[in-house]
């Protein structure tokens, strides 16, 4: 069904890559992350593995080896069905006194088939969520919506939570479909809660949320942001860059489980090492790498384990 769209789209993608890569052959320095740089984000990586499971599991702590590698986190609110709306779930952690808010993803194959679609439809962000916010920014409608149904009452958690441990930390956190939701969620609390809260945001295996302008002042606003992308993981690339979408910067791409690297530069393919130079479109990727393993740990429905 795709066939012909993705043929199309591969070589315009390789005609606008050349064209930019001969206006400016420089790019910003990629690095490589060092054991103890990578090892840092193992907790964020737990945090998204455990919005998989039930909430009836992430209530008491229990799903298994993702709670057990985070010892000590409260879970104070869970919430969804897995399928009309996200599973997710706020709580706090003490080891970072930090509030942490992370969102289940979805069948990448599923996902995939709805971001390769032409006729994609985008919104205006909510102006009630997001205060101020540009003119010319658009969402992706579907990510857009799904955000709605959750991010009232979260935020509600999230300030009863920092009130009551004196936190003025939240990070959130999510893969996939939770990803969107988790970049969403990151500008969203940046936006509503109180100046002096750091704000951090950590997502995996991300499709685009919005447009350019939508990543220029996501950039503007956030600081603290990363999106690991493993290997050549298809999802990171939809909607493509054609149809005039864009991710935030700071991405950092595992090129094999133990080497990990970090890329500052913009959604402009000029990265080397980087996800969208690795896999320009949906045919250079691999599903499987969709999820993981980040850095031994695989994230989806199947490894939440009881």
């Amino acid at each position: 069904m795709w066939t012909p769209f993705l043929h199309a789209l591969s070589i315009a993608a390789a005609i606008v890559g050349n064209f930019q890569h001969s206006l400016n052959s420089s790019y910003e320095t990629v690095k490589t992350l060092s054991d103890t740089q990578f090892a840092e984000f193992m907790p964020y990586i737990e945090f998204a593995r455990a919005a998989y499971c039930t909430p009836n599991k992430v209530v008491g702590w229990q799903c298994g080896d993702a709670c057990n590698a985070l010892p000590g986190f409260l879970p104070t609110l869970t919430g969804g069905d897995g399928d009309g709306t996200q599973y997710f779930y706020v709580g706090f952690w003490p080891a970072q006194s930090a509030v942490v808010v992370a969102h289940q993803g979805t069948d990448p194959l599923q996902l995939m088939a709805v971001l390769t679609d032409l006729n994609l439809e985008c919104t205006a962000p909510d102006p009630t969520l997001f205060p101020s916010i540009p003119s010319d920014v658009q969402l992706h409608s579907g990510f857009a919506l799904e955000h709605q149904k959750t991010a009232p009452k979260i935020l509600e958690e999230v300030k009863r939570l920092m009130a009551e441990h004196s936190s003025t930390h939240v990070i959130l956190i999510g893969h996939s479909l939770g990803g969107a939701l988790a970049e969403l969620d990151t500008l969203f609390m940046k936006l509503n809660l109180p100046a002096g809260t750091t704000v951090r945001g950590a997502t995996f295996g991300t499709p685009r949320v919005g447009n350019a302008a939508w990543a220029a002042f996501f950039d503007s606003q956030v600081t603290n942001f990363t999106r690991m992308n493993h290997m050549r993981d298809p999802v990171p690339t939809v909607p493509h860059r054609l149809l005039g979408f864009r991710h935030p910067r700071r991405e950092i791409h595992i090129e094999s489980d133990g080497r990990a690297v970090a890329c500052p530069g913009a959604d402009d393919g000029k990265d080397p090492q980087c996800s969208n130079k690795m896999v320009p479109i949906i045919q250079n990727g691999n599903v499987i790498d969709h999820l993981g393993p980040y850095r031994g740990v695989f994230i989806g429905t199947t490894f939440c384990t009881p």
